[in-house]
């Protein structure tokens, strides 16, 4: 059944900046996204990785190797072919042992080898690994991810195995607020934060309505329809992977990143880093040589509402303070 289309998501404009952003430099971070439910958080992260061209994997390679020789275990794989991207959907009740991999005990009591099986993070390589609920999910869990898609390896030292694979892949949350909040220390490990909420506009929830029926009612022809402006994303994705290197970051734009992450109260330096790594990665979805105060100012809710200390006076939200601050510092 053909995913439904990128371009076709009505509305989530937040949402969708986020995931384009990830893809563009998928070591932002990840994204979580909070929201309501029913609001269309796993079809569009479904719908971005489905848009991304295939990629080049060794034939048979449990690693998602994209040469023959980069396999931590045995390969027989000579020659590579094109699959998807990757998308890897991980269970809350998942173990440690099927998120990192672990010893074959059925190869191993059959012929007393031991050999590592893979796990969810080895599928997942050069992909996407996505949480739905991963405020549900146990903490030592979440503290095992975060790691591993920071560092970008997966080290297994367990029942006589040694084990060390790339583990690259762009990390997306959901969940609901109303049914845990994720432990402070770990949100902040994401890099990118976004709210959704249903929409009130009786226009967009009609035009949903309608793209989700002509989905249902011919999947094929619906793709179809949406091929072209999926394709301009897809350009558009390209175009920013090809400049991401070459954006500079002038002086004066570090110091407006310094001085609001400074106004908010950003605890660390994380929140001025992956604030300059979006600013970047938006910049070159735009087509910019560099990045300007405009792609800052359009990013800061993004990189920076997740990190602010909660403040039991302003019911405001954090997403509002971040608005004043941008008003105040750059009118």
């Amino acid at each position: 059944m053909a995913r439904f289309p990128f371009s076709a998501i009505v509305g989530q404009d937040e949402m969708k900046l986020a995931l384009l952003i990830a893809a563009v430099d998928p070591l932002i971070g990840g994204v979580m996204v909070f929201g309501d439910r029913g609001t269309g958080k796993s079809t569009a992260a479904r719908a971005l990785a489905a848009l991304l061209p295939p990629i080049a994997v060794v034939e048979g390679c449990r690693f998602g190797c994209e040469q023959p020789g980069q396999c931590p275990g045995p390969c027989t794989g000579s020659k590579a072919v094109r699959q998807p991207v990757p998308f890897v959907d991980l269970p809350l009740g998942a173990t440690e042992d099927r998120l990192l991999g672990a010893l074959d005990l059925e190869r191993a009591l059959r012929t007393g080898e031991r050999v590592y099986e893979p796990g969810l993070l080895a599928r997942a390589h050069r992909g996407f690994l996505y949480i739905d609920e991963i405020n549900l999910l146990e903490d030592h869990l979440v503290d095992l991810l975060l790691d591993v898609a920071a560092s970008g390896q997966n080290v297994v030292e367990r029942e006589g195995l040694s084990v060390r694979h790339a583990a690259r892949f762009v990390l997306i949350g959901s969940g609901n607020p109303e049914e845990g909040e994720l432990r402070p220390q770990l949100l902040d490990r994401f890099g990118l934060s976004v709210d959704v909420r249903t929409p009130r506009e009786i226009a967009d929830r009609v035009e949903i309505m309608r793209r989700c029926a002509a989905h249902d009612a011919d999947p094929a022809s619906f793709a179809a329809a949406w091929a072209d402006e999926d394709g301009k994303v897809l350009q558009q994705i390209a175009r920013g992977q090809r400049k991401l290197a070459k954006i500079e970051v002038p002086e004066a734009v570090m110091v407006d990143a310094a001085r609001l992450c400074s106004a908010v109260g950003v605890d660390g330096l994380r929140g001025e880093l992956t604030l300059m790594r979006a600013g970047r990665a938006y910049a070159a979805l735009k087509g910019a040589k560099a990045v300007r105060r405009e792609h800052l100012v359009r990013v800061a809710p993004l990189a920076l509402r997740h990190r602010l200390r909660r403040d039991v006076l302003d019911e405001s939200g954090s997403g509002a303070r971040i608005e004043r601050a941008l008003d105040e510092l750059f009118a």
